[in-house]
């Protein structure tokens, strides 16, 4: 049976007049099998064939205009007047009152205006504000009056390349919010393209595209590259430029506008040693700043003006410490900085850990400020709130947590669980308490933790793996990328791109209550810790005095070696005479340094600078008897008084020979008289 199809591409007002249908049942033509030509029938299996005996050709396209509406209210002051009166004009308002007062139905509409705010007063009178109505009707009623949670879709974008290339990065333009960016990855997991499927593509294997949501058949840039591209983004502040980091893990820059082969690429030498798998841009007055991570464990920082060499590189070692190891450094899955703090970026490991960068930082420990454990496996989103930058979406393994940096131990207690693993999450730029995340599954859940933080509230289902979500920066649209290469563009109902006049102040209040608990959590765990650790030390104690005693119970204190050991086996024994000994080697090192000074007395100075003066009228014996006692303090003697002493003495003897009698009582009173001498002048100077 053959069938017959016509397509019409004329307009409907060009096909005539309206045909008018009826069923009715009328014979028109009859016609009566003929036996002969029965009998050679030859009975066959039934088979029904379909063919299409033309192409196709109709074609339409139609692009409606975006119509925006806005809401204006007004807000009156005293009444509405007319242009030609100034309100703020005192006089001219009064003219003009008396004008309309002057009026005849002044009146009539001013008794009109009171007859209706009295019926509105007595109706507000009548009902009790307080009382809530409706109590009793069932909540399905009101399901046509709430706004509801749903997306639809509105556009699929399909990669051209054979086979199929799964999408891993898509990042909106800044400037222009209806282009995007479409990373594939291409890595072709069977066996390699033979040169005839080769010439079957119609572009680079390792192509990746600019894309604009209004035509979903062809990308309006495409863009080449020699070897595989890992990652991809704009740069937010220009974005004519676009950095990715290659297989290879050199990093090169793109041209948004031509498209094509990249302007510039590092060179091999200065490159990571695996794949650049991270990359952001960060805030510099030439806009040409990034960073790049790689698996190899480093984190280059390079200027798109020189590629040639980076300018910083550094090692991501958990151990803060300026000598770092390569064979302790943990791979880098994902790159964050906000424009908003500028000093800071984050980087993710594969081993779950998440380290605080500083840019100020010359060397490893002042530029890696921190690191957290937060989960077992690599992480593989990490994305600020936009309403509150200091809060953190990351997904990784089986989970999504939302983290403070505030929060040193651990995340916050925000944690939702899913039975599949998470690949992708991102916050909603519109609604601050919305995020969406995809799993392995390919569902794409939509939650907000203000309504609920155990389930989603809205869930799309799709038939592949979800690798990657991205909200538009107006928040209208979610683009959503698949394992087979296509990219989905969602449009969302106003109830998930709206937020509530209160949700900002709800969200900030739930953010601080957590924060709040997670400090208190970390103290009781501190207080844990300290308390187990004084617990095992007192018990360590314990057994080292059980030990001691049942050692002492065995030993005999007659003995003498065994008196010995248990006096060394007593620990406060050891401890007290250690301090003995430490309080006895400080008083002898004290005693050591002490500097003694013999400081002669006034008497002992006098007595050893006796002058010739005090020598006057003393004979040479006496004189002799005072060196002889000391009282000159070995000072030597004049000239002349000396040799006095030497031969004026027999002369003395010979001349007067009754004087030798009373030489004795000279010599005697001599030292006693002048003793009298020296203290008199003594007493003198003290006057």
């Amino acid at each position: 049976m053959y069938h017959n199809q016509y397509i019409y591409s004329r307009e409907r007002r060009r096909f005539g007049r309206q045909p008018l249908l009826s069923d009715r049942t009328q014979l028109m033509l009859s016609i009566q099998p003929s036996q002969r030509i029965r009998q050679s029938y030859i009975l066959r299996n039934p088979m029904d064939r379909t063919t299409q005996l033309s192409d196709q050709m109709a074609y339409s396209w139609v692009e409606t205009d975006n119509v925006t509406y806005a809401e204006h209210g007004m807000y009156h002051y005293e009444g509405g007047w007319p242009r030609e009166v100034n309100i703020n004009d005192e006089e001219s308002t009064l003219r003009y009152r008396k004008k309309i007062e002057r009026e005849d139905n002044w009146g009539v509409q001013v008794m009109h205006l009171i007859h209706t705010s009295m019926d509105v007063t007595a109706q507000n009178s009548a009902v009790n504000i307080y009382q809530e109505f409706f109590i009793d009707l069932p909540p399905e009623l009101g399901k046509d009056i709430r706004m509801p949670l749903e997306a639809r879709q509105c556009n699929i974008f399909h990669d051209s390349q054979k086979p199929v290339r799964p999408v891993i990065v898509i990042d909106w333009m800044p400037s222009e919010q209806r282009k995007f960016l479409s990373q594939p990855t291409n890595f072709h997991k069977g066996p390699p393209l033979q040169p005839t499927d080769r010439s079957k593509l119609d572009l680079n294997p390792n192509a990746f595209y600019i894309w604009n949501q209004r035509n979903a058949l062809k990308p309006e840039v495409i863009f080449d590259s020699t070897e595989p591209v890992r990652r991809v983004h704009f740069c937010p502040r220009d974005d004519n430029f676009i950095a990715a980091g290659l297989q290879s893990g050199m990093v090169g820059l793109w041209d948004s506008r031509t498209g094509g082969k990249a302007l510039k690429t590092s060179p091999l030498e200065v490159a990571h040693r695996e794949a650049a798998a991270a990359l952001c841009w960060v805030h510099s007055k030439s806009n040409s700043e990034f960073y790049s991570g790689s698996f190899d464990g480093s984190v280059k920082y390079w200027d798109g003006r020189d590629l040639d060499t980076p300018i910083q590189e550094i090692l991501i070692d958990p151990e803060p410490t300026d000598d770092q190891k390569r064979e302790r450094a943990h791979g880098v899955t994902v790159l964050e900085f906000e424009y908003t703090i500028p000093v800071r970026y984050i980087i993710a490991s594969d081993q779950g850990f998440v380290f605080i960068g500083n840019r100020k930082g010359m060397v490893p420990t002042e530029v890696l400020l921190s690191n957290y454990r937060l989960f077992a496996g690599p992480i593989r989103t990490i994305e600020r709130n936009p309403f509150f930058v200091k809060n953190f979406l990351i997904a990784a393994d089986w989970c999504v947590k939302i983290w403070a940096e505030e929060c040193k131990g651990a995340p916050t207690t925000l944690l939702m669980k899913k039975k599949n693993e998470m690949l992708c999450g991102t916050w909603s730029p519109a609604r601050c308490s919305l995020f969406v995340t995809g799993d392995a599954r390919g569902e794409v859940d939509f939650w907000d933790i203000l309504l609920h933080q155990r389930k989603p509230i809205f869930t799309l289902k799709l038939r592949r793996a979800i690798k990657y979500v991205k909200f538009r920066p107006d928040g209208k649209y979610l683009a959503v990328a698949l394992e087979n290469g296509d990219v989905q563009l969602f449009e969302l109902d106003p109830a998930l791109r709206q937020s509530a006049a209160k949700d900002k102040t709800l969200l900030m209040a739930l953010f601080e209550r957590e924060l709040s608990r997670c400090k208190l959590l970390e103290g009781r765990v501190e207080e844990t810790k300290l308390r187990r650790k004084t617990s095992m030390m007192e018990a360590d104690a314990r057994r080292q005095r059980e030990a001691a005693a049942s050692m002492i119970a065995h030993l005999d204190p007659d003995d003498p070696d065994q008196f010995l050991q248990i006096i060394e086996s007593d620990t406060e024994y050891k401890d007290m005479l250690k301090i003995f000994k430490d309080i006895t080697f400080n008083i002898d090192k004290k005693r050591q340094e002490r500097q003694f000074v013999m400081e002669r007395t006034d008497f002992e100075k006098l007595e050893g600078e006796l002058t010739e003066a005090d020598l006057e009228g003393l004979t040479p014996s006496q004189i002799a008897t005072l060196q002889a006692g000391g009282n000159l303090g070995g000072s030597a003697l004049p000239e002349g008084v000396a040799d006095a002493g030497g031969t004026g003495g027999k002369s003395g003897d010979a001349a007067d020979g009754g004087a030798g009698a009373s030489d004795a009582d000279q010599k005697d009173a001599a030292p006693g008289d002048k003793r009298i001498k020296v203290l008199k002048r003594m007493a003198d100077k003290d006057k």
